[in-house]
Formats: structure tokens, sequence, C-alpha cells
């Protein structure tokens, strides 16, 4: 294989990195697509292993946050067109609870 081949390879396989192609793909996501999206679940995997080697508390709860925040608004807010009520509501009100409680009590009142 010649430089040239593998330059042409090396830039077909990056082409779907470039910044246009990016902020495309940012634009268009949905909060399902990013449920799904392997790339999303790929980085909060490795930003989890991060974390568990580093005994990083905050960044486990962050990640925490922001996966129970993406699960509460995919599973319990109605399809769009839908307009919300107290039924759809109430839930992510007590999901949002649990999170600060769950956040409150690992940074203030469990020690370590």
């Amino acid at each position: 294989m010649d430089k040239q081949e593998l330059i042409n390879r090396t830039t077909e396989r990056l082409t779907p990195f470039e910044t246009e192609n990016v902020i495309k793909f940012l634009q268009n996501l949905t909060l399902k697509s990013a449920m799904e999206n392997p790339w999303i679940i790929g980085t909060f995997l490795v930003i989890f292993f991060y974390a568990v080697i580093k005994r990083s508390k905050f960044v486990l709860l962050s990640l925490f946050c922001v996966i129970a925040i993406m699960v509460m608004t995919r599973y319990i807010f109605p399809p769009q067109g839908d307009e919300l009520n107290l039924s759809s509501t109430l839930p992510f009100v007590g999901g949002g609870l649990v999170i600060g409680a769950v956040l409150l009590y690992f940074n203030f009142i469990k020690s370590e």
C-alpha cells in the first residue's frame, strides 16, 4: 500500500467527523436518537470508567443526573403534539425530587 492510497483511505474514514457534519448531527439530534446513538453511549461509558477508576464522586453524580434526566424526559413526557397535563408532569417532578435527594445524600450526608 503506497502513501497516497493510505492518505485517501484515511480521508474517507475521517469525513464523518468534519465540523460541518458534526454540527449538522448535533442540530438534528433528538432525545430518542441520542439515547440510541452508540457514540453517545460509548462516551458515557468512557466517562463512567474514568470516574470509577479516579473515584470521582462529582463526575459520577453528574453522569447520573444527565442520564436520569434523559430517561425521564424520554419516558415521562408525552409525544410531540400532545399537551402537557398534571398527570404527565407529576412523575417528572417526582423524578426531579429523587435526583435532588440522591445528590444531597451523596454530597452532604454520606461521608467516606
